[in-house]
């Protein structure tokens, strides 16, 4: 059997300084996604919580009174508690379809950025409906296969192949919480600074931090590295310069864009 990409170590050591993005974004997305509870600060459970950045940012900003943070990675848990420990978050071993809670204990269930690694989604979401209350919320933060657009991909073209095959379409996920009594109740995308220029974007994915580049071949990824390498030192010699009006774009910031899926309990299964 194939590992699964976020139980590799290299990624889980690779993971926080990849991905980390600036307060600002980081508090504007807790802020969006506690917005959906039914009460506040609310309760949470976080599928996939990896190193529990957001975990802490949902009670540190206010937005969670209590957050539980599942973790099936046995590497990933440890950075968490070094990184994001908090007396009002917990992390936890389990996975989507096992988790170690009490019926009906969360307002709201946060899936960030792991729909795609999830092997069976109505299981997922039975388990998601037993642990929520009535009025309770699931928040899927994905890129749907059909608005795949990261940046990344400029780079890696490889990557952008490989997630067409692994990443599943709106539809699919909406169809699949249908079958435990969810609908939609809100949909939106947000776009937000996750580095502040394409040299330390370059900085960042040099460490393969996502999964998407840790399956990639050492020659595919090193490919792609010397690509993006060659963009930020554009990016840099034009700015300094001010030779043109590229300097101005090609050295701001860099954004990454996320699709958000809201879906609330309905209690009818046929929904």
């Amino acid at each position: 059997m194939t590992t699964p990409p976020y139980e590799n170590p290299d990624l889980a050591g690779a993971y926080e300084d990849g991905n980390k993005m600036p307060e600002e974004s980081l508090r504007a997305w807790v802020e969006l996604i506690g917005g959906f509870s039914p009460r506040l600060p609310a309760d949470v459970v976080e599928i996939g919580s990896g190193t529990g950045m957001l975990c802490e940012a949902l009670v540190r900003h206010g937005r969670a009174a209590r957050v539980l943070g599942v973790e099936p990675s046995a590497e990933m848990r440890p950075q968490a508690k070094a990184l994001h420990s908090h007396p009002l978050v917990e992390y936890v071993e389990g996975s989507a379809e096992s988790v170690p809670a009490k019926d009906g204990d969360f307002d709201l269930a946060l899936l960030s950025r792991v729909v795609h690694h999830l092997p069976d989604r109505p299981a997922c979401a039975r388990e998601l409906a037993r642990i929520l209350r009535s009025d309770g919320v699931v928040v899927i933060r994905t890129t749907f296969r059909e608005r795949l657009d990261a940046d990344v991909y400029s780079y890696w073209p490889q990557a952008l192949e490989a997630d067409l095959c692994r990443f599943p379409r709106r539809d699919e996920v909406v169809a699949d919480f249908a079958t435990a009594g969810f609908r939609v109740r809100a949909e939106t995308s947000l776009s937000l600074p996750v580095a502040r220029s394409l040299g330390e974007y370059r900085d960042r994915l040099a460490t393969r931090p996502q999964s998407k580049l840790a399956q990639l071949s050492d020659e595919e990824f090193q490919a792609g590295l010397r690509r993006l390498t060659d963009a930020a030192d554009a990016a840099e010699a034009a700015e300094a310069s001010n030779a043109s009006d590229l300097a101005g774009s090609a050295g701001s910031a860099v954004s990454e864009r996320y699709d958000v899926l809201v879906l609330a309990k309905t209690g009818d299964m046929s929904a």
